[in-house]
């Protein structure tokens, strides 16, 4: 299982004690309430169930700052990417959803019911991927936002995000630390050799990556095997850290010799296998071409929105949305005298516009990075229009490294560390800085960042309320992503576009660019979209780049469904909202419905539903 945050936010939020008024079924809060007498019971069963996937899982261990003490051992490994290890975790799942059953809910408190039904999804995600014995689909990549029918793509694998985690990731203060990371430098190569085992046994399936996705990794991997293994970012990183630490030892020199003798010999062996594929590649983008692909979709929307909606419910939603927005945006455009061509055109000449753009140069980068940094020292003194709670929640920005740039998102954040020793970091592509004009940037920074995925964190690391099992099965794409997506509402409702239309503008393009992507993502795999036609759609009514928009459905192609999370996410999110506005009346306090959200925690969206009925229900008190 995989717990970076490109493809993971690692728990956004704490339960807490959730007590609640009685309910046979339900997940209310009400004042406070001890815990039942099954508590303990299930919470040894959950503290099992934790180290179980910290085990399997020891990069999400490093992630956590969780690989010492008694778990020193998982810094020297990476986790298992053989076929065995997938056969054995969606057994693993039936063996969970069974024991379960073993806790009757009427012997829990209202926080274990609600820690029981978020554990009793995800395993239930985990079980139901068995049909798709193909690509990534296990709870670890439900719970990981990388749900994928491809082993290996331009933005998936050993090859690219084994380097950028013992980069970022793996922290080197002594030399059991550096031999650590030179044994997992050793099992990059064992990592690969297993993945290239099921590629070949995916083409024997007839899954196969689109033409335009194998070309895209090959080109990646042939860039990687051209770099001298002395440049290589996995040994030139060791060399920086243990440099930064202190130590002597030819540390660097070893990693050196462990990429050229085992890593690049296994790349070299995964790029051969990929280019033998390339006769078989088809150029159709959407999943519905594989075995059993329309049923697989399908179990990719419920991982993605933890609802029931079908792909043409999620499509219409998209279309209706982007129509409301595009007014929205319409009018502001009229406003500034800007009104010829659509919406999409005049959005993407504006965003051509010289005085929105940095130079799409080394210098301009960092201006633009600097731009980031303030925008975030610009909204932390307004959080308190919108939050009671008072977090530090630290944030570092960087750029995507050069080296994975051509396959990564645009933008991203991995979560900080649960002792505090690392803080967030929001990573932003940089491969041209025409993809970002300056109007497109703060509602990003207030996704990614504060008040999104770094101030969910923050709850987290800084104040210590989510039991770990909720840490480690958090990913429900849904919320996490919804919760960002809301939170660049806040970034407008608490007025930082007052005196910057052409912000607003750019909030507004990100939201209709979010619905988009259900019409995208649905039109590809459930309508049978080409690729062309889902890129020519999201230019059309986005109003980015090209570029940009074929780098976005490419990713939809690898990872499908997922984007849809956002969207289903916000929308849900505002609906709840509105129910405890009509609810409470003159008790409703936007500041408490937003602590409420973020002390919550990453669960699917249907027990959200549940708590913030107990919410109202409780006459707006909350008790976390």
């Amino acid at each position: 299982m995989s717990l970076d945050r490109r493809h993971l936010l690692t728990a956004a939020a704490a339960a807490g004690l959730m007590a609640a008024a009685p309910k046979t079924k339900g997940l209310s809060q009400h004042g406070a309430a001890p815990a039942a007498h099954g508590d303990a019971a299930l919470n040894r069963y959950f503290d099992a169930v934790s180290e179980h996937i910290l085990t399997v899982s020891p990069e999400g261990a490093t992630g956590l700052g969780l690989d010492t003490g008694k778990r020193a051992a998982l810094k020297s490994r990476l986790g298992d990417a053989s076929m065995a290890h997938i056969t054995e975790d969606r057994a693993w799942c039936r063996a969970g959803l069974a024991r379960l059953a073993t806790f009757p809910d009427a012997q829990l408190s209202p926080a274990a019911r609600l820690n029981k039904a978020v554990v009793k999804y995800a395993f239930e995600l985990g079980r139901d991927a068995a049909p798709f014995d193909y690509g990534e689909n296990t709870l670890g990549s439900a719970m990981g936002e990388a749900a994928s029918p491809y082993v290996v793509s331009q933005q998936s694998g050993a090859y690219s995000g084994a380097p950028e985690f013992l980069d970022s990731q793996h922290q080197v203060h002594n030399r059991a630390d550096a031999e650590a990371y030179l044994a997992r430098v050793h099992a990059i190569a064992r990592v690969m050799t297993e993945e290239t085992e099921r590629v070949k046994k995916d083409a024997g399936l007839g899954v196969v990556p689109p033409d335009f996705i194998l070309s895209n990794t090959i080109g990646q991997q042939e860039g990687l095997l051209a770099i001298p293994a002395s440049q290589a970012r996995m040994a030139t990183a060791l060399g920086r850290k243990v440099k930064e630490a202190g130590l002597s030892g030819d540390y660097q020199a070893r990693a050196v010799a462990i990429v050229e003798r085992e890593v690049y010999p296994a790349l070299a062996a995964q790029l051969a296998t990929l280019k033998g594929l390339q006769g078989k590649a088809g150029h159709d983008a959407g999943v519905w071409r594989l075995p059993n692909g329309e049923a697989y979709y399908r179990w990719l929307l419920r991982e993605g929105t933890t609802t029931t909606l079908t792909a043409e419910q999620v499509h219409n939603m998209g279309l209706e949305q982007n129509k409301a927005i595009e007014a929205r945006m319409d009018g502001l455009l009229r406003a500034q005298g800007l009104t010829q061509g659509s919406v999409g055109e005049r959005m993407t000449a504006l965003g051509k516009d010289p005085k929105y753009l940095f130079p799409n140069t080394n210098a301009g980068r960092e201006q633009l990075i600097a731009y980031l940094n303030g925008l975030i020292s610009g909204v932390r003194p307004k959080l308190a229009k919108a939050f009671n709670l008072k977090l530090k929640a630290p944030v570092v920005v960087k750029r995507v490294p050069v080296d994975i740039q051509d396959g990564a998102g645009q933008g991203y954040m991995n979560t900080g560390s649960l002792d505090g020793s690392r803080p967030s970091t929001y990573y932003i592509n940089l491969k041209s800085t025409e993809n970002w004009p300056k109007f497109s940037l703060p509602s990003l920074t207030y996704h990614e960042t504060i008040p999104g995925h770094t101030w969910q964190g923050a709850y987290l690391t800084e104040t210590g309320k989510l039991p770990l099992i909720r840490i480690l099965l958090s990913g429900f794409n849904a919320y996490v992503e919804g919760y960002a997506l809301y939170a660049e509402q806040l970034g407008d409702e608490i007025g930082m576009y007052d005196d910057d239309w052409a912000g607003r503008l750019g909030y507004l393009q990100a939201q209709k660019f979010r619905a988009v992507r259900l019409v995208v993502d649905t039109g590809l795999h459930a309508k049978r979209w080409s690729r062309e036609q889902a890129v020519q759609w999201a230019v059309d009514n986005s109003g980015r780049t090209r570029a940009a928009m074929t780098s976005e459905i490419d990713r939809y192609c690898g990872t499908p469904a997922q984007a849809c999370g956002y969207k289903v996410g916000h929308t849900e999110i505002n609906r709840l909202r509105d129910r405890a506005k009509a609810g409470l009346g003159a008790k409703y306090d936007l500041r408490v419905f937003d602590d409420l959200l973020v002390k919550t925690g990453a669960v699917p969206l249907t027990v959200l539903g549940e708590v913030v009925d107990g919410y109202v229900k409780s006459g707006g008190v909350v008790n976390l």
